[in-house]
């Protein structure tokens, strides 16, 4: 399945609710990469994996909904999440498996769309 072009592209995270900016961008500038194919990656802080998104239409609207799978500090981690785009912001929530994470505000950042 091909997602809508506005979800694609890379995606700067620029605000998580339980972090500041410091951690989010620990190792590299926070980030969330999703591709036309709705497979994707993310980084911030200590943790990084891989997504596979899809599109879901739920009563509220549209929503692009994703598992993934990573680390969290060197530890396996995996869960689920999902987001929503309004022109060039994406707002929505991670969960792993032992907790809810964050809600994150992301934009494109300059970043290019892939």
């Amino acid at each position: 399945m091909k997602l809508p072009d506005k979800y694609v592209g890379k995606w700067r995270i620029i605000h998580m609710d339980q972090w500041d900016q410091d951690f989010v961008d620990l190792v590299v500038p926070g980030y969330v990469t999703i591709k036309k194919d709705g497979l994707g990656s993310f980084q911030f802080g200590a943790v990084q994996g891989e997504i596979d998104c899809r599109i879901e239409r739920r009563f509220d609207g549209e929503v692009l909904s994703f598992t993934w799978e990573g680390e969290d500090e060197c530890d396996p981690a995996s869960g689920r999440g999902w987001a929503r785009v309004d022109r060039n912001e994406m707002t929505g929530q991670k969960a792993s498996s032992m907790r809810r994470l964050m809600g994150r505000i992301c934009d494109r950042g300059g970043y290019p769309i892939c």
